[in-house]
């Protein structure tokens, strides 16, 4: 069976997006919204809050247990401040708690503190969900 780290990610993330439109939807402030301070425009994409969340689970399944501060980070980028460098913004903190509460709701994902290290980890239920969804590399 392939999982997520044998497949192509890029592709995986789509195909877990379209499966996670049963389980979540996003609200209606999400047309108008930037996903950062660092952006200029909100996305393109109609999907994108799926894409978002299909990208938050497979990261989660990487990496957790992982907090909103480090995810944050993840998908932050460079603000340009036209004369004045470049420095780097944090992305939007409300996005990424709202779809993790949601995905925490659809049970795919729990909260778990282990010793030092707290967040959120990825249940079996998502598992499964990321590792069926996952596209084989050509």
């Amino acid at each position: 069976m392939v999982n997520i780290y044998d497949a192509d990610v890029q592709a995986s993330i789509e195909n877990i997006g379209t499966k996670l439109k049963d389980v979540i939807h996003p609200p209606e402030w999400t047309k108008l919204v930037k996903t950062g301070s660092g952006r200029e425009r909100p996305p393109l994409k109609e999907d994108w809050y799926y894409v978002r969340a299909a990208s938050l689970l497979v990261t989660i399944y990487k990496r957790g247990p992982i907090g909103v501060n480090k995810l944050r980070v993840k998908y932050g980028n460079r603000k340009n401040r036209g004369h004045k460098p470049e420095k780097f913004r944090r992305g939007s903190g409300k996005i990424i708690r709202l779809i993790l509460q949601q995905l925490e709701k659809a049970e795919l994902v729990a909260n778990k503190k282990t010793g030092v290290h707290k967040g959120r980890i990825i249940s079996p239920k998502g598992k499964s969900l990321v590792d069926k969804g996952a596209v084989i590399k050509k």
